[in-house]
């Protein structure tokens, strides 16, 4: 038995573009959605993840993109566990999450994990 709630997911199709964007434009989200990217499912513990926040405002950010969803948790023992739910975002809002994973440069962010080589 968990000593936590399961947590709550919305599902792509219930969301607003506009809250859609709003959890993207934070710059704690993006990074948090860009390392989810370049990792694969359910790889990524919550604590694992390099943002300049506390515990509490972390998993502030971590609702705020399962609210948009952006974001699907599990917990898996005594780790909660992260899968970004790409194909389905996609699907809802296609193109808005590769433009958003561009890098400062206008090109494609390597780390993504599209699972296409870039050659340039």
């Amino acid at each position: 038995m968990s000593h936590r709630a399961e947590p709550e997911h919305t599902h792509p199709d219930d969301v607003s573009v506009q809250a859609a964007l709003a959890a993207l434009a934070d710059p704690v989200r993006l990074q948090l959605v860009r390392e989810l990217a370049g990792a694969g499912d359910w790889e990524r513990a919550c604590g694992t993840f390099t943002v300049p926040v506390g515990k509490a405002a972390l998993s502030h950010h971590f609702a705020v993109l399962r609210t948009a969803g952006l974001l699907e948790q599990r917990d898996q023992g005594p780790k909660r566990v992260n899968r970004l739910r790409r194909a389905e975002f996609d699907e809802r809002f296609p193109g808005l999450l590769a433009l958003v994973l561009r890098d400062e440069n206008g090109g494609s962010d390597e780390s993504i994990g599209s699972g296409e080589d870039d050659e340039r």
